[in-house]
């Protein structure tokens, strides 16, 4: 009898890497699987080597395989597991696995379009999936899911990951909707835990994720004469040839020249140099962040994934699954030491005079208390001489809009749309002066009973809400801060700016539950990272003086956050010594 015989698991992004190693250990445990991925050749391949494993075995296992399903595509992971709920079969375990790596290179840089993909991908593929799942799921099923080591946080603590701040919001909003779903599913009897297997030999690390860091480290500054945009577009042809051979190496880097010579009109030769200097120095960088990364582990190896997969099937036991509900194992082993970027109340600073210099407010007020607090703000600025300007969310109630709109200059716009902000932050530099900071508000979440039970529709409104358009307002400040800064980084060098992510909120009252509190952390998980990567980019990458700062209202006890606590915040914000701080994440109302 095999340890898994009679069990089934679904395991997302299981054609190849991770998830077939995974698989391949479920089989070997006596376990049924069904594996699932975009491209139908590797999942047969691995179906192969599966029912080999299974005849050999005799375990009676079987396997399903299930092409052409992308765990963001809502329709394809519905009609799968419709499918499977239609031949009365039950899933035990479900692998959250799928993910891809997203856009390597500064947020400044990062395409929007982009940016919500990786979201779509790495968080609403892991919410849907799991709860798709939930049909043909018992009590005692299990839902794992695969996370990050730089999203998971110690005590004031948050690892930052520079270049990937799409990745780092959703993984890291996706080690809280693991911990929020074991709330949700204690009276179904289903566990929820996740796990951070930390640096893993694959080729995603080695032929993506590290040449393509290197490749942004060189496009930052420039290389010999190219410019940044020349960077980029070398890059694009000369990534694809680390690792293959000597002479395809040379024809390729020739063809490129001629490529871009044709395009900036450069000597084929000089370039042909250029490009072979720049191909390995790209390397040899892409080889440095491996050993650095090596040496901050005890034993100086990655694990392999046939470990990672031991892992998964230990947290899939049912007495440790049992003891560890709700949990995110940190099985990364790296010590990675971090500056504190995590503080509660913001150092004090003498009341900074904003005449002359206007602050603009991005809202997208869920309930009163977010209206007051927008108000408070902007008050707080015009009674200090400055400017202020509101664009209002078309999706905030419209008795809020009204109360704003009758106190302050504002105008209601699409904010999730960043051609209209882009066009209403330029207005206000028309109209109020150079922009000081941008203050964006979330606002609340709204009161959910269960995350587990929302709509597709009504899930995507909060990613929307607390995720990519505070990325989307974020990515057009800097703009402004810094006009053509995306295309040639070296614009940032000492440039200033700041900017304020506000919420949500934590719930208040005497009787906030477990599960409010879950919920909550979910959004603010995903900002933590993110703050703290863009942070790092535009500090130690960027060389600029230009801050994003998360401020979190609200506090674990459940008292009522104190809005004179985020106007101290914004005048730390604006003032000098915010760029020299490494906290950038604020709990304003924690004493902790």
């Amino acid at each position: 009898m095999f340890k898994f015989q009679g069990k089934t698991a679904l395991i997302t992004g299981s054609g190849t890497g991770i998830g077939q190693a995974i698989a391949k250990k479920f089989v070997e445990n006596g376990a049924s699987v069904v594996i699932l991925g975009r491209r139908r050749e590797p999942l047969d391949e691995t179906a192969k080597m599966l029912e080999e494993i299974i005849s050999k075995n005799n375990s009676g296992a079987n396997v399903k395989i299930f092409s052409g399903v992308d765990v963001a595509d809502e329709k394809a992971m519905t009609d799968m597991f419709d499918t499977i709920k239609n031949e009365n079969a039950t899933i035990d375990i479900i692998i959250n696995n799928a993910g891809v790596s997203g856009p390597v290179t500064c947020f400044a840089n990062a395409p929007l379009d982009d940016f919500k993909s990786t979201v779509g991908i790495h968080l609403t593929g892991t919410f849907w999936g799991s709860v798709q799942a939930l049909k043909v799921m018992k009590e005692g099923g299990k839902i794992i899911t695969i996370s990050t080591f730089f999203t998971e946080e110690r005590p004031l603590e948050q690892r930052p990951y520079r270049f990937r701040s799409p990745y780092t919001a959703a993984q890291g909003a996706k080690n809280r909707l693991a911990e929020a779903m074991s709330w949700e599913l204690t009276d179904k009897g289903i566990i929820s835990i996740a796990t951070n297997p930390g640096p893993v030999h694959s080729d995603r690390i080695y032929k993506t994720v590290y040449p393509k860091a290197a490749a942004e480290f060189m496009r930052v500054s420039g290389f010999e004469d190219l410019t940044p945009i020349e960077v980029d577009a070398a890059n694009k042809e000369l990534l694809p040839l680390l690792g293959e051979s000597e002479e395809t190496v040379k024809k390729g880097i020739v063809n490129a020249a001629e490529k871009l010579s044709h395009d900036n009109g450069k000597e084929v030769q000089k370039l042909t140099e250029t490009f072979t200097n720049l191909l390995s120095k790209i390397q040899n960088i892409a080889e440095k962040v491996q050993h650095n990364t090596s040496h901050m582990i005890a034993n100086q190896e990655f694990l392999s994934q046939s470990q990672v997969a031991e892992s998964v099937l230990n947290l899939c036991d049912d007495e440790i699954a049992k003891i560890i509900n709700g949990k995110v194992i940190p099985g990364d082993r790296v010590f990675y030491p971090v500056k504190p970027h995590i503080g509660t109340t913001t150092p004090g600073v003498h009341q900074p005079d904003f005449t002359g210099k206007s602050i603009v407010f991005t809202i997208d007020a869920t309930d009163k208390n977010d209206s007051d607090r927008v108000q408070y703000l902007a008050q707080h600025v015009i009674k200090n001489g400055g400017k202020v300007a509101c664009f209002i969310s078309e999706s905030t109630p419209k008795d809020l809009q009204d109360s704003i709109s009758n106190s302050f200059h504002s105008h209601v716009v699409n904010i999730k749309n960043p051609d209209e902000v882009e066009k209403w932050l330029n207005t206000a530099r028309t109209n109020i002066g150079e922009i000081l900071a941008v203050v964006h508000v979330t606002g609340k979440l709204p009161e959910i009973s269960k995350l587990i039970e929302l709509s597709r529709s009504a899930w995507e409104e909060l990613i929307e809400k607390f995720i990519t358009t505070p990325a989307t307002v974020a990515q057009i400040a800097l703009e402004q801060f810094v006009p053509g800064g995306a295309k040639d980084p070296r614009l940032y060098k000492d440039s200033t700016g700041a900017m304020m992510i506000i919420g949500p909120d934590l719930p208040s009252g005497r009787k906030v539950s477990g599960t409010q509190r879950a919920q909550v952390e979910v959004f603010r998980g995903a900002l933590r990272p993110f703050t703290t990567t863009v942070n790092q980019e535009l500090s130690d990458v960027l060389k600029s003086k230009i801050r994003i700062f998360s401020v979190f209202p609200g506090s674990v006890t459940g008292s009522e956050p104190k809005n004179e606590n985020i106007a101290q915040a914004l005048n730390f914000l604006v003032s000098d010594g915010s760029s020299s701080s490494s906290e950038v994440t604020f709990c304003v109302d924690e004493s902790r």
